[in-house]
């Protein structure tokens, strides 16, 4: 691959949609017919154009190396399909948790402003 189409390709939203199947097959190392099955099966879902043309992302790209890694190893497309649902909803929740942490620490922030007076009947 040259220098000048690496460069586009590092510039580019990985949530694009861009590649056609042909494009997508060849960063991905497999043959567009595997896409299709992978399409059909849920393994991989790429967007769609109004003529039902598939588009993939670089993320999707991505993921079609990581399902290729995983056939390597020996595991079946439902066992592929499950990991790639449990590795999505971990993200997800890593996500939250995240949010969660910003919220606990603005909270905990306001709280060490505030002076608590106790009742000394308590």
């Amino acid at each position: 691959m040259s220098k000048e189409i690496e460069k586009k390709i590092n510039e580019l939203d990985e949530e694009a949609a861009v590649y056609v199947i042909s494009v997508a097959a060849q960063l991905s190392g497999l043959h567009p017919q595997t896409l299709r099955q992978y399409d059909r099966l849920g393994l991989v879902s790429p967007d769609r154009t109004s003529g039902r043309n598939r588009r993939y992302s670089l993320r999707d790209i991505a993921l079609l190396r990581n399902v290729t890694k995983l056939v390597e190893e020996g595991i079946n497309h439902v066992g592929i399909k499950r990991i790639i649902e449990l590795e999505s909803a971990m993200a997800n929740l890593s996500i939250e948790v995240a949010k969660l942490r910003i919220e606990v620490d603005e909270l905990m922030r306001r709280d060490n402003n505030v002076i608590v007076y106790k009742n000394e009947k308590e």
